[in-house]
């Protein structure tokens, strides 16, 4: 006889054969990866997630929300996934965020390391008038004032040249998060350029701001706002 595919699990790290759809162990809704987060169960039990999809071992999908993956913790849904006695943290949905933050903050570094970053209030004002900039960065912590400033011209922009859509406005990460992937000190507003690596960053934002949706979270943002 032959062995019914599990529902749950999928057969071992992503290859380029993949499917490209996972059904979330809590919602049991089929949904695109890229709106799901993978776990697996570590040499030790625990129970971790593998935000790039290389991790050994069968893997558990979850909807890519913080609410979401705290059902999942409260409904012990990850032993009855994996069939067995794992460790599961509860602090398993803060743990997760703070891994895409991690994720997100690479990103940003590798896109500086490419030259595809400028950062200060002047460099990016001038980046954004010679229409450069595929995205405006602002630490969620930063002065409403220089925030509201910048983001007018992008508007002004958009308007001045009839642009069907703005340029995304990103909002969050802290000034400590941007210093730290810069490798600068009080970075409030950054612009990043056109290139691969800056598609790479805003690939991981928007699953971040996904992340953090589920609970309205309002460093989010709406339309074209991350």
């Amino acid at each position: 006889m032959f062995a019914l595919a599990d529902p749950d699990l999928d057969d071992g790290p992503r290859t380029g054969k993949s499917a490209t759809t996972r059904m979330c162990a809590v919602s049991r809704e089929v949904r695109p990866i890229d709106e799901l987060i993978r776990f697996v169960v570590a040499p030790t039990g625990e129970v971790i997630p593998d935000l790039k999809r290389k991790l050994p071992g069968r893997g558990l999908w979850i909807s890519a929300s913080r609410r979401t993956v705290a059902e999942a913790v409260r409904r012990h849904q990850f032993s009855r996934g994996f069939k067995r006695d794992v460790r599961v943290a509860p602090t398993l949905p803060t743990d997760t965020e703070a891994l895409l933050v991690r994720s997100l903050t690479e990103a940003l570094a590798m896109a500086a390391k490419a030259g595809q970053v400028v950062s200060g209030f002047s460099k990016v004002e001038d980046a954004l008038s010679l229409r450069e900039t595929a995205a405006l960065i602002h630490a969620s912590d930063g002065a409403a004032d220089g925030i509201r400033k910048l983001d007018a011209i992008v508007r002004q922009r958009g308007g001045n040249h009839g642009e069907s859509t703005e340029i995304p406005i990103v909002n969050v990460l802290t000034s400590a998060e941007l210093d730290l992937a810069l490798g600068r000190s009080n970075v409030i507003h950054a612009a990043l350029l056109a290139g691969p690596a800056g598609k790479t960053f805003l690939l991981r934002c928007q699953t971040l701001v996904r992340y953090r949706l589920a609970d309205d979270d309002k460093t989010a943002g709406s339309g074209q706002k991350f």
